[in-house]
Protein backbone atom coordinates (compact mmCIF):
# COMPACT_ATOMS: atom_id res chain seq x y z
CA UNK A 1 0.00 0.00 0.00
CA UNK A 2 1.39 3.34 -0.98
CA UNK A 3 1.71 6.34 1.23
CA UNK A 4 -1.12 8.07 -0.64
CA UNK A 5 -3.50 5.15 -0.11
CA UNK A 6 -2.67 5.09 3.60
CA UNK A 7 -3.56 8.78 3.85
CA UNK A 8 -6.91 8.15 2.19
CA UNK A 9 -7.76 5.30 4.61
CA UNK A 10 -6.63 7.18 7.73
CA UNK A 11 -9.37 8.92 9.72
CA UNK A 12 -9.58 12.58 8.91
CA UNK A 13 -9.67 15.16 11.66
CA UNK A 14 -12.03 18.00 10.91
CA UNK A 15 -11.33 21.11 12.89
CA UNK A 16 -14.35 23.29 13.50
CA UNK A 17 -12.89 26.73 14.01
CA UNK A 18 -16.29 28.16 14.93
CA UNK A 19 -16.74 26.10 18.11
CA UNK A 20 -15.42 28.89 20.32
CA UNK A 21 -17.85 31.35 18.80
CA UNK A 22 -20.73 28.86 19.19
CA UNK A 23 -19.80 28.27 22.83
CA UNK A 24 -19.60 32.01 23.49
CA UNK A 25 -23.02 32.56 21.89
CA UNK A 26 -24.53 29.75 23.99
CA UNK A 27 -22.97 31.20 27.15
CA UNK A 28 -24.37 34.65 26.36
CA UNK A 29 -27.82 33.20 25.68
CA UNK A 30 -27.84 31.29 28.98
CA UNK A 31 -26.67 34.36 30.92
CA UNK A 32 -29.46 36.42 29.36
CA UNK A 33 -32.08 33.79 30.21
CA UNK A 34 -30.81 33.62 33.79
CA UNK A 35 -30.81 37.39 34.09
CA UNK A 36 -34.37 37.63 32.70
CA UNK A 37 -35.64 34.91 35.04
CA UNK A 38 -34.35 36.80 38.07
CA UNK A 39 -35.85 40.15 37.10
CA UNK A 40 -38.52 40.50 39.78
CA UNK A 41 -37.92 44.01 40.97
CA UNK A 42 -37.07 45.11 44.48
CA UNK A 43 -38.53 43.28 47.45
CA UNK A 44 -40.77 45.27 49.80
CA UNK A 45 -39.43 46.41 53.14
CA UNK A 46 -39.84 43.77 55.85
CA UNK A 47 -42.88 44.38 58.03
CA UNK A 48 -44.80 42.81 60.85
CA UNK A 49 -47.81 42.50 58.52
CA UNK A 50 -45.74 40.38 56.13
CA UNK A 51 -44.69 38.08 58.95
CA UNK A 52 -48.30 37.82 60.14
CA UNK A 53 -49.43 36.95 56.61
CA UNK A 54 -46.89 34.12 56.43
CA UNK A 55 -48.11 32.66 59.72
CA UNK A 56 -51.77 33.08 58.74
CA UNK A 57 -51.21 31.25 55.46
CA UNK A 58 -49.71 28.25 57.26
CA UNK A 59 -52.54 28.21 59.83
CA UNK A 60 -55.12 28.45 57.04
CA UNK A 61 -53.53 25.52 55.20
CA UNK A 62 -53.73 23.55 58.45
CA UNK A 63 -57.43 24.39 58.69
CA UNK A 64 -57.94 22.74 55.29
CA UNK A 65 -59.67 23.63 52.08
CA UNK A 66 -56.57 24.58 50.11
CA UNK A 67 -55.42 22.76 47.00
CA UNK A 68 -51.99 21.28 46.45
CA UNK A 69 -50.12 22.14 43.23
CA UNK A 70 -51.29 18.75 41.92
CA UNK A 71 -54.92 19.90 42.26
CA UNK A 72 -55.94 17.68 45.14
CA UNK A 73 -57.52 19.30 48.19
CA UNK A 74 -55.25 19.27 51.24
CA UNK A 75 -56.91 17.64 54.25
CA UNK A 76 -57.17 19.63 57.47
CA UNK A 77 -54.43 19.13 60.05
CA UNK A 78 -55.63 20.64 63.31
CA UNK A 79 -52.26 20.14 65.03
CA UNK A 80 -50.58 22.28 62.35
CA UNK A 81 -53.35 24.88 62.51
CA UNK A 82 -53.10 25.07 66.32
CA UNK A 83 -49.30 25.35 66.15
CA UNK A 84 -49.45 28.38 63.84
CA UNK A 85 -52.30 30.00 65.77
CA UNK A 86 -50.20 29.61 68.94
CA UNK A 87 -47.19 31.01 67.07
CA UNK A 88 -49.24 34.06 66.07
CA UNK A 89 -50.34 34.51 69.68
CA UNK A 90 -46.70 34.29 70.79
CA UNK A 91 -45.74 36.96 68.26
CA UNK A 92 -48.63 39.14 69.42
CA UNK A 93 -47.69 38.94 73.11
CA UNK A 94 -43.91 39.23 72.61
CA UNK A 95 -44.26 42.36 70.45
CA UNK A 96 -46.91 43.96 72.65
CA UNK A 97 -45.92 47.52 73.50
CA UNK A 98 -43.75 47.77 70.36
CA UNK A 99 -46.58 47.75 67.81
CA UNK A 100 -48.22 50.61 66.00
CA UNK A 101 -51.99 50.93 66.46
CA UNK A 102 -52.44 49.46 62.97
CA UNK A 103 -50.25 46.45 63.81
CA UNK A 104 -52.09 45.87 67.09
CA UNK A 105 -55.44 45.99 65.27
CA UNK A 106 -54.14 43.56 62.61
CA UNK A 107 -52.75 41.06 65.12
CA UNK A 108 -55.82 41.17 67.38
CA UNK A 109 -58.23 40.79 64.47
CA UNK A 110 -56.35 37.98 62.75
CA UNK A 111 -55.79 36.06 66.00
CA UNK A 112 -59.54 36.30 66.74
CA UNK A 113 -60.52 35.16 63.22
CA UNK A 114 -58.14 32.21 63.30
CA UNK A 115 -59.35 31.07 66.72
CA UNK A 116 -62.97 31.21 65.49
CA UNK A 117 -62.06 29.28 62.33
CA UNK A 118 -60.25 26.68 64.44
CA UNK A 119 -63.23 26.18 66.78
CA UNK A 120 -65.55 25.93 63.78
CA UNK A 121 -63.30 23.35 62.10
CA UNK A 122 -62.95 21.26 65.25
CA UNK A 123 -66.71 21.32 65.83
CA UNK A 124 -67.38 20.02 62.31
CA UNK A 125 -68.14 23.19 60.35
CA UNK A 126 -66.15 24.16 57.28
CA UNK A 127 -63.86 27.08 58.15
CA UNK A 128 -63.56 30.11 55.97
CA UNK A 129 -59.96 31.30 55.61
CA UNK A 130 -59.44 34.63 57.35
CA UNK A 131 -59.53 37.80 55.28
CA UNK A 132 -55.98 39.14 55.51
CA UNK A 133 -55.37 42.74 54.53
CA UNK A 134 -51.78 43.94 55.07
Amino acid sequence: MTEQEKDQDAPKIIVDSDWKQDAAREKDRLEEETRDAGARGPLPDPSLAELVNMIVMQASIGLGGYKAPTGETLPPDMDVAKHYIDLLELLRTKTSGNQTDEETHLLDGIAHELRLAFVQAVSGGKPAPPDVQP
